[in-house]
């Protein structure tokens, strides 16, 4: 009989006792971020003229703005003729890879310039890569690929 007693005397106990050793596990583990917006960068790509500017609004719009200068400088460079006055807009789809090498991927535009500037997207292709060295965007530390859109007018007389 004492034995039984002990043993139920020593069962209780070992199930009451549990709660004063449980770990609070939540406490050790850190959170993890597991969030990722992949509609965003942290750095936007940029060129040489750009990489010393911290804030990452005016990084954002020098990049823009060396883009559409350069893209603009390079145009210049060929003579568009056409058949008739043009004087509409076009969009252009580039992407800027992790290596920082830029191509076009898509020309939005109507067919009354494609009908009276012939070659213009073979213009447009020599523009983009005759473009300076740009360092790609960047994501947690992370090179990645990036699409921007140019609107770009065009005006022949």
């Amino acid at each position: 009989m004492r034995f039984r007693v002990a043993a139920l005397f020593l069962f209780i106990l070992i199930c009451t006792s549990c709660k004063y050793f449980n770990l609070n596990k939540k406490s050790v583990l850190q959170e993890v971020d597991t969030i990722i917006n992949f509609t965003s960068v942290d750095a936007s790509p940029t060129f040489n003229a750009c990489k010393d500017i911290i804030d990452k609004e005016a990084k954002s719009n020098c990049f823009r703005t060396q883009l559409y200068k350069q893209v603009s400088v390079q145009l210049a460079k060929h003579r568009l003729v056409a058949k008739n006055p043009v004087d509409e807009m076009i969009q252009l789809e580039v992407i800027i890879n992790s290596k920082g090498e830029i191509a076009i991927k898509k020309i939005e535009s109507s067919s009354l310039i494609r009908e009276n500037i012939i070659g213009l997207d073979s213009i447009l292709n020599l523009s983009v890569k005759a473009l300076p060295k740009i360092f790609p965007a960047i994501k947690r530390g992370i090179p990645v690929t990036t699409l921007y859109k140019l609107p770009i007018q065009i005006q022949v007389k």
